[in-house]
């Protein structure tokens, strides 16, 4: 006798979303890898990115396109709605129940039937987009010692960031509301309070692609820096697995640190032989960014950024002019500093000899 097939939806408890209020979280890993375009426009090309035991491949299908970084801001809804429940107590599930109302004003959007439309359409990208990726995942044979690529070698772990998703409505089929299912991949790290950050709110203000991503890497590895921290030019290039030529992002990246985007942090450029690296830390809540870019010119650059408290809290700091390259960090998070070669910087052609100065890399 043939069994009947349990739908995952009916295996899990609905979960209704708490009131918007609340502070918004976002997972480290989804901040540190390329998950997510960074362009408006549709894109298909995949996503690939390696760097030792990290793999990560993102496809997806041209009639919907790839999960932007925008669509990313309802997983920031998810992770905040998750980590609040479980603060508070309340039994948590990754089935979950929420009017588009309520999504949209925790991320910062309209209310309008555009915006609704607009929603709807970032649900479709999160749930036929797909990724495989070692992050988080077992060693592959973990038996095998006979070198070192069999020991770092990882399985891969495939989803997609929504499983499934649908529009509720009441027994006259008015509309009451969105239920949607995020993956177990994604559940498990919002769970785990090491792999979770608060982010500011004014980051759902951030408009430009480039900007977003960089406020989520520099989130990532400078909230408890003392000494703030630093990533040459070309290796945030190959972070962000973007389409565009390596010299329109680094004149994007020059821009941002000109405009001062960034909420709660500090950003300078700093030069070497052959290489431009970007340097950040963070400012003191609740005080606005009034930055010296670190070319050697002493120019100030204006802020415009809202200061905001959506932090952890964050040492204090000097901002006496600095015309010298900084110091690099090498106090904490030491698996993310190591030693590159100048080919690894922005002017690579014509390189002669090995730069040992470190730099910032992730922990992976």
């Amino acid at each position: 006798m043939a069994r009947s097939r349990t739908s995952e939806r009916q295996q899990l408890e609905l979960f209704r979303a708490l009131p918007s209020d609340l502070a918004p979280r976002d997972a480290q890993d989804l901040m540190a890898y390329p998950f997510f375009s960074l362009a408006k426009s549709p894109r298909t090309t995949p996503i690939d990115y390696r760097s030792g035991a990290v793999a990560i491949r993102v496809e997806a299908v041209p009639e919907h396109g790839m999960a932007t970084i925008w669509d990313a801001d309802i997983l920031i809804w998810a992770a905040s709605q998750i980590v609040e429940a479980r603060d508070n107590g309340f039994r948590t599930s990754r089935l979950m129940a929420a009017t588009p109302y309520q999504i949209l004003t925790f991320i910062g959007r309209g209310t309008g039937a555009r915006d609704y439309q607009r929603l709807k359409a970032a649900l479709d990208r999160l749930q036929s987009t797909t990724v495989a990726t070692t992050l988080r995942q077992p060693p592959s044979n973990p038996r095998v010692q006979s070198g070192a690529a069999d020991r770092t070698a990882r399985r891969m772990h495939r989803f997609s960031w929504i499983n499934e998703w649908t529009e509720r409505s009441d027994a006259r089929g008015n509309p009451e509301g969105i239920e949607l299912i995020v993956p177990d991949w994604f559940y498990k790290a919002v769970l785990d309070d090491a792999l979770i950050l608060t982010i500011d709110r004014a980051y759902f203000g951030l408009t430009g692609g480039l900007d977003r991503w960089l406020y989520r890497i520099v989130r990532k590895h400078g909230g408890k820096q003392a000494r703030g921290w630093r990533f040459d030019f070309r290796h945030l290039y190959l972070k962000s697995s973007s389409l565009s030529p390596f010299k329109r992002f680094a004149f994007e990246l020059r821009a941002i640190v000109k405009r001062q985007a960034l909420p709660g942090y500090r950003l300078f450029l700093e030069f070497e032989p052959r290489r431009t690296l970007l340097a950040f830390k963070p400012v003191p809540c609740g005080q606005a960014v009034d930055a010296v870019v670190l070319s050697g010119t002493r120019t100030i650059v204006p802020s415009g950024t809202t200061p905001s408290c959506y932090r952890e809290p964050e040492p204090g700091l000097s901002f006496d002019e600095q015309t010298d390259n900084r110091t690099v960090n090498l106090e904490s998070n030491k698996e993310s500093n190591f030693f590159r070669d100048r080919r690894s910087g922005e002017n690579p052609e014509g390189d002669a000899g090995p730069d040992l100065s470190p730099i910032s890399h992730p922990a992976e």
